[in-house]
C-alpha cells in the first residue's frame, strides 16, 4: 500500500467508522477497487485511530466511569459504591463488550476469510438499512441511558458483535438494536461509542501485535492511514452527535441502499470482485 492509497484508506475510516454506513464495508469496497483486500487486521489497526477520537471526545465522561468503577472497590475510603451510575455504566460497557470479544475470537478465522466476500458485505449493507429506517421511525425515541438495564446493555453487546460483518456497522447495529429498545438518538449513540471502545482497542492492539515483524514495509502506511482515522474521525464525531439533536437516520438509509445497489451492479457486471 502506497501513501496514497493510505490516506484514502485513513480518510474512509475516519467519514465512515461513526457513521451508520459500516466502515468495515467501506475499506473492503475502496480496497477491492484499488484491486486488493486490505484485510482484517488492517480495519482493525486503523480502528485505533477513530477510537482514539473517541476517546477524546468523551474524555470527560470516560475518566469520570474509570475513576467511579475503581473507586467502587474501596467504598470506605472513597465514598464511592457500586450503586454510582457511574460505577453501574462501567459495568454495563464491561458487560456489553463481552459478546464481541468471545465471538471474534473464537470466529476469527471464519470472519477473516468467508465473511469477506463481497455479496456478504451488499446483502449487509441493504437488509440493515432497511431494519435502521424501521427502527428510527418507529422506535419510542423516550429513554435516556439512566434507564439502561442489564438485558439491554447485553442486548447491545450482542447488536455490536453483528460488527465482524462487513457491511453491519458498529455504530448502525448498536445503534438500531438502542432505537428498538426505545432510546433516543443521542443516547443509543452515546452508548455506541462508549461501548465499541473496549473491544476496538483490543482487536487493534491485537491484530497490531500479530503484525509485528511481518511485511514490516507496510507499517507506514498503517500508522499514516491511522492518523488519518484520527483526525477526520474527531471532526466526523462532533458532526454527528450534533445532528442527532435534530435529524433522522433516513440519509444515511438511503445512502447505504444505493451503495449496496451500485455495489451489487459491479460485481455482477464483473467491475469488481467478491473475493479481491
Amino acid at each position: 500500500m502506497g501513501i496514497f492509497e493510505a490516506i484514502i484508506m485513513g480518510l474512509v475510516q475516519g467519514l465512515t467508522e461513526f457513521l451508520p454506513i459500516s466502515s468495515s464495508a467501506h475499506l473492503r469496497i475502496v480496497g477491492a477497487l484499488f484491486g486488493d483486500d486490505p484485510g482484517a487486521a488492517f480495519t482493525a489497526i486503523t480502528q485505533i485511530g477513530t477510537e482514539s477520537a473517541v476517546l477524546i471526545y468523551f474524555w470527560k465522561d470516560i475518566s469520570r466511569i474509570v475513576c467511579k468503577w475503581f473507586q467502587a472497590f474501596v467504598p470506605k475510603r472513597s465514598g464511592v459504591t457500586q450503586a454510582d451510575s457511574d460505577v453501574r455504566m462501567g459495568w454495563m460497557i464491561i458487560v456489553g463488550s463481552l459478546p464481541i470479544g468471545i465471538l471474534g475470537l473464537l470466529g476469527q478465522d471464519f470472519i477473516e476469510s468467508q465473511l469477506r466476500n463481497m455479496w456478504i458485505t451488499v446483502s449487509m449493507l441493504v437488509i440493515f438499512a432497511l431494519i435502521l429506517g424501521a427502527a428510527d421511525r418507529y422506535g419510542k425515541k423516550e429513554k435516556t441511558l439512566e434507564h439502561l438495564s442489564w438485558l439491554q446493555a447485553i442486548l447491545f453487546g450482542f447488536a455490536q458483535a453483528l460488527a465482524l460483518i462487513p457491511g453491519v456497522s458498529r455504530s448502525g447495529g448498536t445503534i438500531t438494536a438502542g432505537r428498538l429498545m426505545g432510546f433516543t438518538r443521542v443516547a443509543a449513540a452515546r452508548y455506541s461509542f462508549l461501548l465499541a471502545m473496549p473491544a476496538v482497542f483490543a482487536s487493534g492492539f491485537f491484530e497490531a501485535a500479530k503484525s509485528v515483524g511481518n511485511n514490516p514495509a507496510g507499517w507506514g502506511a498503517t500508522i499514516l492511514a491511522t492518523a488519518v482515522a484520527f483526525a477526520v474521525g474527531y471532526a466526523v464525531i462532533v458532526w454527528f452527535m450534533r445532528l442527532l439533536e435534530t435529524k433522522t437516520f433516513t440519509p444515511f438509509v438511503i445512502y447505504r441502499l444505493l451503495l449496496g445497489i451500485a455495489v451489487a451492479v459491479a460485481l455482477a457486471t464483473g467491475a469488481l470482485s467478491a473475493l479481491a
